[in-house]
């Protein structure tokens, strides 16, 4: 059944600089714009390709705050068919929508968006999935948002940011939500932000040149960290308690690749990378989370993750409506993957990763 609202209107209040940079990082980065200019055509054929990092908006529901962002047009402009003309000319099958979360009123907002998403999907059935957005850091707002999104709107997975109010992922406040995600053995898709503590360091710089990737680092390593390092003792991490959660990092896992030598030391040894990795070990969690290719997909970063994680854990994902979609699938190709691996990439993986879509 549909959800019973489309096209919520409503107006979000007056926010600070903060608040419109913690909504920039629910939705998307815009570096590649420019690439968009010159997209072609992607050869006719049936679409076969799965994107899960593609965002949607409601103008009813988000009013003028998106006037508000350094780089509102591709949001202002947003339509489902703009979504699914992009996904034509790429070859896709599906996108696993995802909106974005808003610091005004975030529980009520999250729901109406998340209404309005899954009615997208219900309007172009196979077109669209569907990613929930949570109202955290609201813990049990969020609680309460799984199970709707989960149990009634019957959502692929849930969307959430990095960090909020410089507290990441790992940290114990979210543990009952995560808890409940792991339970349920629910896909987390996870996008970047720009964290209080880190905004305008460097003048003049635009978040998601170096921000938005370091702090998908961080809340990976808030993740991973099995060490009191006030004490030097060893303790489980976070991956290890949420062993049941699949999740997905935007942008091919953020800075994370230049940072695999402090995150595991000799296990990026080329002896260590060849063996399976220790039960529950750091490498073993990074080689069982997934890694989207929007904003990576490029020889050095894609050769670097397959070394690191194998292509069975890189998805496909465009940023779409901040990047041509088209671009992405051309640039892919050209990254030296085989005609298999890139099947893998652009379809398999996913299929794997969401084994209750249909």
């Amino acid at each position: 059944m549909k959800p019973a609202i489309r096209e919520p209107v409503t107006q979000l209040a007056g926010s600070t600089r903060r608040d419109v940079l913690r909504i920039l990082g629910g939705i998307a980065a815009a570096t590649l714009l420019a690439d968009s200019r010159s997209a072609g055509q992607e050869p006719r054929g049936t679409p076969t390709r799965i994107d899960v990092h593609h965002h949607c908006f409601s103008q009813k529901l988000l009013g003028g705050f998106i006037d508000k962002l350094p780089n509102p047009q591709p949001m202002r402009d947003y339509t489902p068919e703009r979504s699914l003309e992009a996904m034509d000319r790429a070859g896709i099958a599906t996108a696993f929508l995802s909106g974005p979360t808003v610091p005004d009123d975030a529980a009520r907002v999250a729901r109406l968006m998340n209404d309005y998403a899954a009615t997208l999907r219900a309007d172009h059935r196979g077109r669209f999935g569907l990613f929930a957005v949570l109202p955290l850091p609201a813990v049990d707002a969020s609680l309460r948002e799984i199970e709707y999104a989960l149990d009634t709107l019957k959502a692929d997975g849930v969307s959430v940011l990095t960090s909020y109010d410089n507290h990441w992922l790992g940290e114990p406040m979210f543990q009952p939500v995560f808890d409940e995600l792991n339970r349920r053995h629910a896909v987390v898709f996870a996008h970047p932000t720009v964290a209080p503590c880190c905004q305008n360091l460097i003048p003049g710089a635009r978040p998601e040149s170096v921000e938005f990737n370091t702090d998908t680092s961080r809340a990976i390593w808030s993740l991973l960290n099995d060490v009191d390092f006030a004490t030097g003792a060893t303790k489980p991490s976070m991956a290890t308690r949420y062993a049941n959660i699949t999740f997905i990092w935007s942008h091919a896992g953020g800075s994370l690749l230049g940072l695999i030598g402090r995150f595991l030391g000799n296990a990026a040894s080329a002896e260590n990378l060849a063996k399976p990795p220790a039960p529950n070990s750091r490498l073993y969690h990074l080689r069982r989370f997934c890694y989207d290719t929007a904003g990576s997909a490029n020889p050095i970063q894609m050769q670097a993750l397959k070394t690191l994680v194998g292509t069975s854990q890189i998805v496909l994902g465009s940023d779409f409506p901040f990047v041509d979609s088209v671009n992405v699938v051309r640039n892919l190709q050209q990254c030296g993957f085989s005609a298999d691996e890139l099947r893998t990439i652009e379809r398999e993986s996913a299929l794997r990763v969401l084994v209750n879509w249909k």
